[in-house]
């Protein structure tokens, strides 16, 4: 992996107290005050997502800190297990694992905190529950709504899932799928294959697959989940890798962005690591008890500076109706605007990393954190 970064970017492992060895990439300006940024990944990434945005931050003046998150890449320490306590992979256990980077790596506040898909919502409740130590907030691809109302039922059952399954032809939320004991079993496949899967699913979700033209959907129902591609309302009996492989690329369009030998990196992490870690932080999400110990911080509002990054082809924005204008509207105390970043899709600091890193310079300068 060393070999494909920019000499600048170091890689660093470092235990904490939280109980994991960590795993992270670091580039660290020549300024004697410098601000640090913090770059949180999602799924299905790695520290590795960040090799791109990692030099012009650290160019502008910044030391930067892309970790492998719990349950990814090279950090030790996650569980591996579905029949196990999954509950280290709530949000504020996971937002634990941050602050307890933080101090073993001796940093008493983070100046800019990035978070991209499921790492957006460690991102969020982190500012949300220390405002103190996390400056400022970026939230990417995943727009966050909030903590659990404290009146929110523990035994609620969305009825979203049969009304899916009544739809023709059926249809299954993935987030759900991914919360079972097949999905791992579906995607951990030989090195070839599970090349080649990832391939069609970066792929599938980038703005090289044309039939990305997301909108805004009005409500949560299923005839409006279903007008999204399958790679979230999958059919129902398809596994993930089924859903995806059709659309397989046909030629190298992914080559600026994604090129084989980064891809390897990616599969040789999930080749060794197995898919359950990071489908873990899925099972949590949607548990109704997992972090249900958030609505202690129940209608608590994000006090520092944010603003929401994503690309035009993602339907990562609309995928949760109505939570980017909970987010905007409601959550965000001092926001700073939406920015849809042209020529990108779901992997938005990946396939348009200029744009992305240029906006998160001007995110900062322009509200005079430096």
């Amino acid at each position: 992996m060393i070999e494909l970064l920019d000499p600048i970017i170091k890689s660093h492992n470092v235990e904490i107290s939280n109980g994991l060895n960590v795993h992270y990439l670091e580039a660290d300006s020549n300024k004697s005050q410098k601000p640090t940024a913090l770059l949180l990944h999602g799924f299905p990434e790695l520290s590795f997502s960040w090799r791109k945005i990692i030099p012009f931050l650290a160019a502008e003046g910044f030391r930067v800190i892309a970790p492998d998150m719990r349950g990814y890449g090279q950090t030790l320490g996650g569980g591996k297990e579905f029949h196990a306590d999954i509950s280290e992979y709530r949000l504020l256990n996971l937002s634990t694992d941050i602050i307890s980077l933080m101090s073993s790596l001796n940093l008493d506040k983070i100046d800019l905190l990035v978070g991209h898909d499921a790492g957006s919502s460690v991102a969020a409740v982190s500012a949300i529950i220390r405002p103190d130590i996390f400056k400022s907030l970026v939230m990417m691809s995943a727009p966050y709504a909030g903590t659990p109302n404290i009146n929110s039922s523990l035994t609620y059952e969305d009825p979203i899932h049969k009304e899916l399954e009544k739809l023709d032809p059926p249809r299954k939320h993935y987030q759900w799928y991914y919360s079972t004991i097949e999905a791992n079993k579906d995607m951990h496949l030989e090195k070839k294959e599970l090349h080649k899967f990832l391939r069609a699913y970066y792929h599938m979700k980038s703005a090289d697959w044309k039939k990305n033209v997301p909108y805004k959907l009005n409500s949560w129902n299923a005839e409006n989940l279903a007008k999204m591609p399958e790679y979230y309302i999958m059919q129902l009996n398809e596994d993930m890798v089924q859903s995806v492989m059709p659309h397989y690329p046909q030629s190298n369009c992914y080559e600026n962005w994604l090129n084989d030998q980064e891809l390897e990196v990616y599969t040789n992490s999930f080749l060794k690591n197995s898919f359950q870690p990071a489908l873990n932080w899925y099972r949590c999400m949607t548990s109704n008890n997992l972090n249900s110990d958030l609505r202690i911080f129940s209608g608590k509002k994000i006090e520092v500076p944010s603003c929401f990054i994503a690309g035009e082809k993602d339907w990562g924005i609309y995928q949760k109706p109505g939570a980017l204008e909970i987010m905007e509207n409601n959550l965000c105390l001092h926001y700073k605007g939406r920015h849809i970043i042209q020529n990108a899709g779901h992997w938005v600091q990946q396939e348009n990393h200029v744009d992305v890193a240029k906006t998160l310079i001007d995110f900062f300068k322009n509200n005079n954190l430096f």
